[in-house]
């Protein structure tokens, strides 16, 4: 080997802890943009869920993929408006009785948060917009009909940590005799924490309250997430367990289980 080719190896061996510490630095501040509901971010998760213990005899299953694209749009040079969508696909057995076994869409729900570019002098990120209930549901999963309501989330993040919440409540604008009304709260408050390895610990609940039916349906669940590089796109792998602490009757219960695949595009 030439000098010169020496050289430029050692160059290359001294360069690369720096370009690895440059690419796990990125990883982390994405890992944190994704805990971030309404950060400027685009991003696609799609999300498996599966449940247990549904039904009349407790026997049903569910198994679902949300498909869940975050798209952010600049308004403003202050502004920015945030789509997120969630379209279910939805595998399910013993679930509506005498029915036996469905596959297809469920309800989307589409939101808009108005945010702030930048967090308040106190370090406040937040958003506020509408919410909306498209009737995409097939095979009877879900309630198919038009609904609208509010949304919003706050958050702040604090050096490895991001503390929040976000809630939304939507009316059905429909309606029919076999679905009835749509009259539903969802809370879902949320901390997370994420290593400077880009390793990410979330828990929280995505809890809905129906009024008309006065039940509530309390899922708690714990996230561990990991951001990495395949070739040139960034992607979130996650694994978690979530425990259903309240359910309507009929409904989950138990342990169930969740994987996430989030693809990431950075600008």
């Amino acid at each position: 080997m030439s000098r010169l080719s020496l050289a430029a190896s050692l160059a290359g061996l001294a360069l690369a802890p720096a370009a690895f510490a440059q690419a796990t630095n990125d990883n982390a501040e994405l890992a944190k943009q994704l805990s971030n509901p309404v950060a400027s971010l685009i991003s696609v998760p799609f999300q498996f869920n599966y449940n247990d213990g549904m039904g009349v005899d407790g026997d049903g299953d569910q198994s679902y993929v949300n498909i869940q694209p975050v798209i952010p749009f600049s308004l403003t040079e202050k502004w920015n408006v945030i789509s997120r969508t969630i379209l279910p696909i939805v595998s399910q057995d013993g679930v509506i009785p005498g029915e036996g076994s469905q596959f297809g869409l469920g309800a989307t729900t589409q939101s808009f948060f108005f945010s702030p570019k930048q967090p308040t002098a106190g370090g406040l990120i937040w958003g506020v917009g509408p919410a909306f209930l498209i009737p995409t549901a097939t095979d009877g999963i879900a309630t198919n009909q038009w609904g609208a309501g509010v949304t919003g989330v706050a958050l702040k993040q604090t050096g490895h940590w991001t503390i929040g919440a976000l809630a939304n409540h939507i009316w059905s604008v429909t309606g029919n005799s076999s679905d009835g009304d749509i009259n539903q709260t969802f809370l879902q408050p949320f901390v997370s924490y994420t290593t400077p390895k880009a390793t990410s610990f979330t828990l929280n609940t995505e809890s809905t309250y129906d009024w008309d039916a006065d039940q509530w349906s309390v899922p708690i669940n714990l996230l561990v997430a990991q951001v990495t590089r395949i070739g040139s796109q960034r992607v979130q792998f996650g694994v978690g367990a979530r425990y259903w602490a309240d359910a309507p009757e009929f409904g989950p219960d138990g342990w169930g289980a969740r994987l996430v695949v989030t693809l990431l595009f950075p600008k």
